[in-house]
């Protein structure tokens, strides 16, 4: 039987840098309790339980007021462990669903209800068996007042995902930059194209995150922070941050997050900037009403 994958820091330090009040981590998961909310049949991998419990410890840790969930691909369609986290966070959380392209208008009114603001197509192969492209832009086409579309993929298919993103009637915001090679710095071939989608439409926001996954010369990230502070820096009120945590499927060096957290003021250098980053976007995103 396969032991389940302990993705998170059992120790995190507590950040030097202190959010603004009010501040929003606008990308972590949950995992679980898989014995309450199981872990889909058609998962890729088998994490350890990372519920509300332990998310909203970790978000007083490091001194957050709000989160957005974001669906993991390890619960597939059912959303069954975000919503819970939700429900029981006071109004502190909003979510990200994943949903069947065949989702009714009442099951996603339904979300809606149960603090949902968007839905999330992933893209990454060792993730997720198919996507159908299609598909998710009819359901896209059918989402409540409001919503956007969150879209995660690796760098290498941002040319073949242009045509989609395009085709999408509703804001747009991608995950972790689509995921550029941060080695070749902020002029490199994976960051000019990624600002040359920005370019092409004004509704299109990223996550500034995920120093961990994409500069691999490990902590404290300096290619991630010299790559991400400049792209801040000219789209400002299109970037999110968030920590990622409990850090899907990490296998190797699991980052601290404290350290992650330290990340945002060499991104974000002043306080407007951090402003717009950690409240005033998310917030127009996700607690618009």
């Amino acid at each position: 039987m396969t032991e389940p994958i302990v993705s998170w820091h059992g120790n995190p330090s507590k950040p030097r840098f202190a959010p603004p009040p009010g501040a929003i981590d606008a990308h972590c998961h949950v995992f679980g309790p898989a014995a309450q909310f199981p872990f889909s049949a058609k998962a890729k991998y088998l994490p350890a339980d990372a519920g509300a419990d332990m998310l909203f410890a970790l978000r007083d840790h490091l001194g957050f007021s709000r989160s957005v969930i974001v669906q993991a691909s390890c619960h597939g369609t059912d959303n069954s462990a975000m919503l819970d986290a939700i429900a029981r966070s006071n109004g502190s959380a909003r979510g990200v669903a994943m949903v069947d392209p065949a989702v009714s208008e009442a099951d996603l009114h339904a979300l809606h209800a149960g603090g949902v603001r968007a839905i999330r197509f992933n893209f990454l192969k060792r993730l997720v068996d198919d996507a159908p492209k299609d598909k998710f832009l009819e359901v896209s086409h059918r989402l409540p007042q409001g919503w956007h579309v969150v879209i995660y993929f690796e760098a290498d298919i941002l040319e073949e995902m242009r045509a989609f993103i395009d085709a999408i009637a509703v804001p747009v915001v991608i995950d972790h930059m689509g995921r550029p090679n941060v080695t070749q710095g902020p002029a490199g071939p994976d960051m000019k194209a990624f600002r040359a989608l920005l370019e092409s439409r004004s509704d299109i926001m990223f996550k500034a995150t995920c120093p961990d996954r994409l500069d691999l010369r490990g902590d404290p990230w300096n290619a991630f922070a010299a790559a991400v502070a400049p792209l801040v820096a000219d789209y400002p009120d299109r970037a999110l941050w968030g920590s990622d945590w409990p850090h899907p499927n990490m296998q190797r060096e699991i980052p601290d997050d404290g350290h992650l957290v330290d990340m945002i003021p060499r991104i974000a250098p002043s306080h407007e900037l951090q402003r717009k980053l950690l409240i005033d976007n998310p917030e127009r995103l996700y607690w618009a009403d």
